[in-house]
């Protein structure tokens, strides 16, 4: 009965409005104190927290977050928002489509799915509502857009769970990561259309000339190039990720600086207090989630987890079906970043044993719980698109509804269909 104590405890102190990272350690401590004496105990949290955060993977975090903070910074949004509209606007929905592509491309260069929605939100929901978008309907696609980051690479997320299954390729992880995020992107582009339909909203009277396209993708080209840069280099060897991360800050910094000129140098301080306040957040939630997960395996959870779920059924469409759901209700109540440290552990050996690799069920439960960014009580994207489009949660419900569908069908593809996430990696011999 210690998980369901370590449970109640977590929940209670949530409800309570405690920081989720201390709730996780917390719980952990407590429950680790009732079965080890109180030194033991304390030294072995400590211990799991240090032990957790030391790791070179890790280390790429911090720098992509201090990147994508110099990419939103610098000019970089403007440009990738100008060069969408100038291909993507005098579609039936333009403007809607604009977004998603806006915040897809924003995503994949930053991979911050926050940083996409303030940068793309702050510009394209006005731009939308002039257009007769419901302010509410452009937070709710910005929203649920920025999620696309998280899957096309650079994702911060996508390394943690590298380092959380203890030995998926992060290569492999950020090329099976395009298929997928450019599917949930598609599926939300397609509501947008259907939505502009009803609407009566067909994207405005904008029409742009071949010389205002070419000077688009000649002042977005240099971002774009990002992508190439630090792709190409992981998975041609030439560099790992972190040391990618280090590249990506210097990159950005220089276009921004030198090239666009719009990243004054006394603009430094704040970006790196700020990258560093962020990067802290994270750590700390890695190292409390690792303490929790430590002492789950130590109460041999997963393999009673594992053996009581396989005990429902031997149908593995429905025990993916059934994971998929736990992870729904888990990401609408707990951060990203502890959720994959946590359930993990867990839910891997469920899914090995049904079949599927881990590269598969990674990409899986990444897309699942940036589902629970979109969703309320702790999504935090929901609540920064709402800020940035002066709307409320309330409002944003009934536009979300048939997001959330788009979304959830992308999920059951990519879930039952493997080759989603695996073929790339395995054309590049990054997956066997």
């Amino acid at each position: 009965m210690i998980e369901w104590l370590m449970l109640a405890l977590f929940f209670l102190l949530l409800i309570a409005g405690v920081p989720i990272a201390i709730c996780i350690g917390s719980a952990a401590m407590v429950t680790m104190m009732m079965v080890l004496e109180p030194l033991p105990a304390l030294t072995t949290v400590a211990q799991r927290m240090a032990g957790g955060i030391n790791s070179f993977p890790l280390l790429a975090i911090p720098l992509f977050v201090l990147a994508g903070n110099i990419m939103s910074r610098g000019g970089m949004a403007g440009r990738l928002i100008t060069f969408a509209r100038c291909f993507m606007a005098g579609l039936p929905g333009g403007l809607a489509i604009v977004n998603v592509v806006a915040c897809t491309l924003f995503g994949a260069v930053s991979g911050s799915a926050i940083a996409a929605t303030t940068a793309i939100g702050g510009v394209m929901v006005p731009a939308m509502e002039k257009d007769r978008y419901s302010p509410a309907f452009g937070a709710a696609l910005t929203a649920t857009a920025a999620t696309t980051g998280l899957l096309i690479p650079p994702s911060n997320i996508l390394i943690i769970y590298a380092v959380a299954s203890g030995g998926v390729s992060i290569a492999a992880l950020f090329i099976a990561g395009y298929l997928p995020g450019l599917l949930l992107a598609l599926c939300l582009m397609l509501v947008a259309v259907t939505y502009a339909h009803r609407r009566g909203t067909t994207g405005g009277d904008i029409t742009v000339d071949l010389p205002s396209k070419r000077r688009a993708l000649v002042e977005a080209g240099p971002s774009l190039l990002l992508i190439v840069v630090i792709i190409g280099g992981i998975v041609g060897g030439a560099f790992t990720a972190t040391e990618a991360g280090a590249i990506a800050v210097f990159y950005a910094w220089a276009l921004s600086s030198l090239v666009y000129r719009e990243l004054p140098q006394v603009a430094l301080p704040e970006l790196l207090l700020r990258s560093a306040m962020t990067s802290a957040t994270v750590m700390i939630l890695v190292g409390t989630s690792i303490a929790m997960s430590w002492f789950l395996a130590f109460q041999d959870i997963p393999a009673t987890v594992a053996d009581s779920l396989l005990s429902l059924s031997d149908n593995p469409l429905l025990l993916l079906l059934l994971i998929n759901l736990v992870l729904l209700l888990v990401g609408s109540v707990m951060d990203m970043t502890p959720a994959v440290m946590i359930f993990t552990p867990i839910f891997l050996p469920v899914a090995t044993q049904l079949g599927m690799s881990p590269l598969h069920f990674g990409i899986m439960m990444v897309l699942n719980l940036s589902i629970g960014l979109c969703t309320p009580p702790v999504g935090s994207v929901l609540f920064v698109s709402c800020a940035v489009a002066k709307t409320s949660v309330q409002k944003m419900i009934k536009p979300l509804l048939p997001l959330y569908v788009a979304m959830l069908t992308a999920l059951l593809l990519v879930t039952y269909v493997p080759s989603l996430s695996e073929a790339l990696p395995r054309a590049l011999g990054l997956f066997e």
